[in-house]
């Protein structure tokens, strides 16, 4: 707390000088009135009412209502509050916007006819989405939103989704587009991806406000619209997919999946749309990506080339490579070749690996067929491709490997929400509103897989599934089809055990992808 000086002892000072110098002027005070003698009124603010330091997040209002007294006859006070030393009011109470992250010194100063008191504090604006999840959902007409949960910095703090849209929170003058589809968290900025309206190509509008097919660059810290690329060039973008790794590399073109198909190429650091080089062919609605843990110029994006039947790589920014039973074929190469028996893939699900197992082990993919099931695993260094191509024949391969095992069409198509782990060597999918188990080193087949947990009503709908780095809980996204407003959720769950740990009910719309995003 800091007081101004005492008022009546400078005034005493000050008269005794007076008085030295011009004595006659003594006889126009009276003894027992003298103004060394008056009751000053000094004010004092109650420290116990204004904390020194405040953390808020942005978008938060800072409320502070101070306590005060005043020595001896009370008089009429003045209040001012001063951010960064600019007056910002003269309200009693403070009510701050947090709009913009920083730290900013403050101070309350309270006045009356006597003096002044001060009081200093200093107020951190955070970021509310340093880290957690992040869902993107649409409703039933495509109205786009995010929704976001931030992950607890201390002990025992419960963790809850920040209300309403996070879009509209932070672009107030933006229109998000509708149909988002897709969102990857890329070199300090949320890439999101919107279809636009259906009839986008006979609506009117333009800038910021259009309904379009378009690519949003937000902020990671503060969701904030940094650049806006509406595409419209193209006829049949509608894109479906983002494939770009967590660190970008300049110069390097990314593929975005649509929903025909085609792949277009895509420049993160120009910000631009183009038709493809690369990758001609049509290819199915599943592809995974694997990155060099944050070097950014190494990764690895694995496709179903569905023209010419098997997968295809780009490594690097280069390929695509067609791999068979020799490695780095040319596509007229690769038709001849006997990829998964003839059988075409249903899904790509990459094995998630923790932080401490991808300094000791090697990444694996399982790759999903009509029939069968296997594993491949991933080199980097060699880019060496281990296949089986003697169908049904059940290997068992607890550390990687591959397997064979029956999947059958209605079990898992491209669209099935999928996350595998290499701690409980499972595999776990949604079913409608059924979580499925499946281990993937048993020779149990994969429609004798089992419910480890069901959720919400018997007509919802789980559509997104993200795990923890530690692998210990596992995300689940899902929503109510028969429900109105907010008739998404996301539960949190035990990946072993299937035990429902927390309920974030009505957080979203339908989700379309969830991923967690990390510092």
């Amino acid at each position: 707390m800091i007081k101004s000086i005492s008022a009546k002892r400078y005034i005493a000072a000050c008269l005794a000088s007076a008085l030295a110098i011009l004595p006659v002027l003594t006889s126009c005070i009276a003894d027992d009135t003298t103004l060394a003698d008056r009751p000053l009124s000094e004010i004092i603010i109650n420290p116990a009412s204004i904390e020194k330091v405040y953390n808020i997040s942005k978008n938060d209002i800072l409320r502070i209502s101070p306590e005060i007294s005043q020595t001896n006859t009370p008089k009429e006070v003045s209040y001012t509050w001063e951010i960064n030393q600019e007056v910002f009011s003269n309200d009693k109470d403070l009510e701050y916007p947090a709009k913009y992250l920083g730290t900013y010194q403050c101070r309350l100063i309270v006045g009356n006819t006597d003096g002044k008191s001060f009081y200093p504090f200093t107020v951190n604006v955070n970021s509310p989405y340093e880290e957690g999840i992040a869902v993107l959902s649409q409703d039933a007409d495509g109205r786009s939103m995010i929704s976001f949960m931030l992950t607890p910095t201390e002990e025992g703090t419960e963790r809850h989704f920040t209300a309403g849209d996070c879009f509209a929170a932070n672009n107030e003058d933006t229109r998000f587009a509708s149909h988002a589809i897709d969102m990857v968290h890329s070199s300090g900025s949320l890439i999101i991806a919107c279809q636009g309206a259906d009839d986008w190509q006979s609506l009117p509008q333009q800038g910021r406000g259009s309904d379009v097919p378009t690519i949003y660059y937000l902020n990671d810290k503060t969701l904030v619209a940094e650049n806006i690329l509406t595409v419209t060039e193209y006829s049949d973008f509608k894109p479906t997919r983002l494939i770009i790794p967590s660190v970008g590399a300049e110069g390097v073109a990314y593929p975005i999946l649509c929903e025909n198909g085609s792949v277009y190429e895509f420049s993160t650091t120009e910000g631009a749309i183009s038709q493809p080089t690369k990758l001609q062919s049509k290819y199915a609605q599943t592809c995974t990506e694997h990155d060099d843990g944050g070097l950014g110029w190494e990764f690895e994006l694995i496709f179903w080339d569905k023209t010419v039947g098997c997968l295809c790589e780009i490594y690097s920014g280069y390929g695509p490579y067609y791999c068979g039973k020799t490695y780095h074929l040319l596509r007229d190469d690769a038709a001849n070749e006997n990829y998964f028996g003839g059988n075409d893939i249903v899904k790509i699900v990459p094995i998630d690996l923790t932080d401490s197992q991808k300094r000791t082990e090697s990444s694996d993919i399982l790759v999903l067929t009509k029939n069968a099931f296997m594993t491949r695993k991933v080199i980097l260094d060699s880019g060496f491709w281990v296949h089986d191509y003697s169908s049904g024949v059940n290997v068992l391969a607890d550390n990687g490997g591959f397997s064979i095992a029956c999947v059958g069409t209605d079990i898992i198509t491209e669209n099935t929400p999928c996350v595998a782990n290499k701690t409980f060597y499972s595999l776990l999918f949604g079913k409608g509103n059924k979580l499925m188990r499946w281990n993937y080193t048993t020779q149990q087949t994969l429609d004798k897989s089992t419910v480890l947990q069901t959720f919400g009503s018997a007509k919802a709908v789980i559509t997104d599934l993200v795990i923890s780095r530690d692998h210990k809980t596992t995300y689940v996204a899902f929503y109510e089809p028969e429900q109105t407003g907010l008739n998404g959720s996301v539960y949190v769950i035990d990946t072993d055990t299937g035990d429902i740990l927390e309920r974030h009910d009505n957080v979203c719309y339908r989700p379309t992808r969830m991923i967690y995003k990390k510092k």
